[in-house]
């Protein structure tokens, strides 16, 4: 079984909603028959098929792996900025997925952890997403943080629920921002006719609020550093597409051919703040900006 922890951040809310908006994989009427059968408990106990979300509380669902995406260990080189016997922050490459999933079962994030921690990871994201307290998109590069045990998963969770864990992401998006900095605020939600895109929208979607700064400008392009206050699916992306920005390279919310020679979203994970879950010590991490990133950089100040 595959089991997955849910810190809900307001109550109210139908379950199956909730469910349905944080598990990206599962439809409502999937969540409908999750709850149904058990698998959806607060506390230990199993709720009801109309109970409303609790602010504040925690639910873990049971869902059956697929034979087909088993993590396993696999020897792939780890790019570790940090790590001790709680935590692990790697600074992920362009192009690795997360975890497996179909048309991903190999060659993942979660696959070179097990090997390289062996069966020090949080159980709590099941077999598939052992240790991942969150993610980021499979052609986004840079900082991404797992949990070696249990203890270290629920603090790191609860932070990514109060908003104490920081994350600072570098993009390059086309066109330029009126101003120098902003917050976009707007929620996201499944797109209504391609379920595998979010958007903004008022329909079963949730608060979504991004920080950006420009960093600097160039003739058509505009380099950017957004800081996420909360967490939604491709979140960064999709509020700059709504603001008529949308990141170079992205070609689900924005271009559809490739800008500048790239063919995936220009965006990275630079920095990842957090309190360590056994010492209390405030833990701020930095990466350098990748040789893609630099690239595009480069190109840009030619035309300048």
């Amino acid at each position: 079984m595959n089991t997955t922890a849910l810190l809900c951040e307001n109550g109210g809310e139908r379950l199956d909603v909730f469910l349905a908006s944080h598990i990206p994989e599962l439809s409502r009427s999937a969540a409908q028959k999750l709850i149904e059968s058990g698998q959806v408990t607060l506390s230990g106990v199993a709720v009801r098929k109309n109970h409303r979300t609790v602010s504040g509380a925690q639910y873990v669902v049971l869902q059956d792996d697929p034979e087909d995406i088993l993590a396993l260990p696999q020897d792939i080189a780890l790019d570790i900025v940090f790590e001790d016997d709680d935590v692990i922050v790697v600074n992920k490459p362009r192009g690795m997925v997360v975890h497996p999933a179909p048309g991903h079962p190999d060659g993942t994030l979660v696959n070179a952890l097990l090997f390289h921690c062996g069966d020090s990871l949080s159980g709590i994201g099941g077999v598939k997403r052992p240790g991942i307290v969150h993610r980021i998109d499979k052609d986004t590069s840079g900082l991404i943080l797992a949990a070696k045990n249990d203890k270290a998963h629920l603090s790191l969770a609860g932070q990514l629920s109060d908003r104490t864990l920081t994350r600072v992401y570098d993009a390059v998006v086309r066109g330029g921002l009126k101003d120098d900095s902003g917050t976009i605020s707007a929620p996201i939600g499944r797109h209504r006719i391609d379920r595998k895109k979010m958007a903004v929208t008022d329909i079963q979607s949730r608060p979504a609020v991004t920080h950006y700064e420009v960093i600097a400008r160039y003739p058509g392009y505009t380099h950017v550093q957004c800081r996420l206050e909360t967490g939604r699916t491709h979140q960064i992306r999709v509020h700059l597409a709504h603001i008529g920005h949308p990141v170079l390279g992205d070609m689900v919310y924005g271009m559809k051919k490739p800008e500048l020679g790239q063919s995936s979203q220009c965006l990275h994970a630079r920095r990842l703040e957090f309190v360590h879950p056994s010492t209390g010590a405030r833990v701020a991490l930095c990466c350098d900006l990748p040789d893609y990133f630099m690239g595009v950089i480069s190109k840009l100040e030619k035309i300048s």
